[in-house]
């Protein structure tokens, strides 16, 4: 795949922000353009790089059950795009990280989806299959999340 992908993304303590640079780094190495953008300092030049993207991949850790305030805000923001649905039609897709395997982070990419169906955007699932189905991925989707990426936060340690 090649195209412009943008990857906006809210972090707490480094976990998410460290998923969010390997999956820039993924696909640049599979021939994408990828920028990151912290939604806690959105610049106009943010904003843009949203709009000119050919996808739009976002990451927010789960606290409490659901994405962070941050992340939140950034969503809240993005209200005149909404309106004029100038983010329809690109693909979207989403990450998380929570401290537990499970720790509720379904919930937050069902945030996520929902806010990319409201904008008219394609949400793009995972297709890993890790152990137990799978012997040869061990750790690969341990919780079986196929919305998005749900990661503990062992699983962005370097």
């Amino acid at each position: 795949m090649s195209g412009n992908v943008a990857i906006p993304y809210d972090t707490g303590r480094g976990h998410t922000r460290r998923l969010a640079e390997v999956i820039a780094a993924a696909l640049g190495e599979g021939g994408c353009d990828a920028r990151l953008i912290d939604v806690t300092a959105m610049q106009d030049t943010d904003w843009q790089a949203l709009d000119a993207a050919d996808a739009i991949v976002m990451g927010a850790p789960t606290y409490m059950g659901s994405a962070s305030a941050g992340f939140k805000t950034f969503m809240d923001a993005s209200g005149d795009i909404w309106a004029a649905q100038g983010w329809a039609d690109k693909l979207a897709a989403g990450f998380t990280v929570a401290t537990f395997p499970g720790g509720d982070k379904l919930n937050t990419l069902i945030q996520l989806s929902i806010f990319a169906a409201q904008h008219g955007m394609v949400w793009v699932g995972q297709d890993q299959i890790g152990a137990p189905a799978n012997k040869d991925n061990p750790g690969i989707n341990a919780s079986g999340v196929w919305l998005g990426l749900g990661a503990p936060p062992r699983a962005t340690s370097r």
